[in-house]
């Protein structure tokens, strides 16, 4: 039995929450999706003919017009209902004691918070607790659902000449995160939200000279002068650095989840005889890249928040 939440109202508060940042994702999702996925598509026009190893970047199932709702797309969806319908399961019926799937709930949820709390400290993790707890559990599970056999393997392709499929180039699913669209809509969300909790702590003065005021106590005039030009251009590189930081964060998590999909393709098709049993040490791997890249993706997104929000009279929280 685990000890109770710091609050007792976290565990239905965060099944809430769910529901609102997953909202909000399938907003940006749609956008990243009706934009990037009809450039993708024009610009991979002339390459059609080509053959194509690994799974196909962009496969729309229904066409909208400018808006494509992709395989992607569709299990992004069934994972958020999915992770929803456990959470309302989970805390329908609030008990004392927990146990069965509240137990679990509350264990994860309180296992996030005491991590989180410990790193930002608890009045930041009372503000931004449900984002990153709802950013890791949706990622966590969006990877390991990648992972379930047919995803990615069933579909439409070109029949070879036994009247087989060689290669699948239209799944019927596809994993959430081996899409670009997704992790970049991950991405400006947080974004959006940093900015936020960002003006909330510093204001907007206090934003500027946090980030080009000069730190520390320089003696005499030449040395303060010295160092306001210094912190004026570290400045602009950390703008620089903050400008990019979306752009880093959707391509590390799409490019280990898309690389993790093309190998165990390849380990599937290396020898065919043995089809079923070579990719299988490769999907436990997968399973500790998912939770990895999960973690990862929360962990520097909470960093990032509180260099930003902490001042430095702070010290340690």
């Amino acid at each position: 039995m685990i000890s109770r939440l710091p609050q007792p109202s976290t565990a239905s508060t965060i099944s809430r929450w769910f529901r609102l940042i997953l909202a909000g994702g399938v907003v940006f999702g749609f956008m990243g999706f009706a934009t990037i996925a009809a450039l993708a598509q024009d610009a991979a026009a002339p390459a059609k003919a080509e053959a194509h190893e690994g799974l196909t970047p962009n496969a729309p199932l229904i066409d909208l017009g400018y808006f494509k709702v992709t395989n992607s797309m569709i299990a992004t969806w069934v994972v958020a209902i999915g992770i929803i319908a456990f959470a309302q399961y989970a805390t329908r019926n609030i008990k004392e004691v927990p146990d069965g799937a509240q137990n679990f709930w509350e264990w994860m949820v309180e296992a996030l918070h005491n991590m989180l709390e410990s790193i930002i400290g608890r009045e930041l993790v009372k503000k931004t607790f449900w984002f990153f707890a709802t950013v890791f559990i949706f990622i966590l599970f969006t990877n390991w659902a990648g992972l379930i056999p047919g995803v990615g393997t069933i579909g439409w392709g070109v029949p070879d000449a036994q009247g087989g499929l060689d290669h699948i180039s239209r799944p019927l699913f596809r994993g959430v995160n081996a899409d670009l669209n997704m992790t970049l809509a991950m991405a400006t969300v947080f974004f959006f939200l940093w900015t936020i909790w960002a003006l909330q702590a510093n204001g907007f003065g206090g934003l500027i000279l946090h980030l080009f005021g000069p730190k520390g106590k320089p003696e005499g005039f030449f040395m303060k002068a010295v160092m306001i030009v210094v912190f004026i251009a570290v400045g602009f590189l950390e703008v620089i650095s903050i400008a990019v930081r979306p752009v880093s964060l959707s391509f590390r998590l799409y490019g280990n989840i898309y690389a993790g999909e093309n190998m165990l393709e390849a380990m599937s098709r290396l020898v065919p005889a043995l089809a079923g049993f070579i990719p299988v040490p490769f999907y436990f791997m997968e399973l500790l890249v998912g939770f990895a890249q999960a973690l990862v993706f929360m962990l520097l997104t909470a960093v990032f928040t509180l260099l930003i929000c902490q001042h430095e009279e702070e010290g340690h929280h």
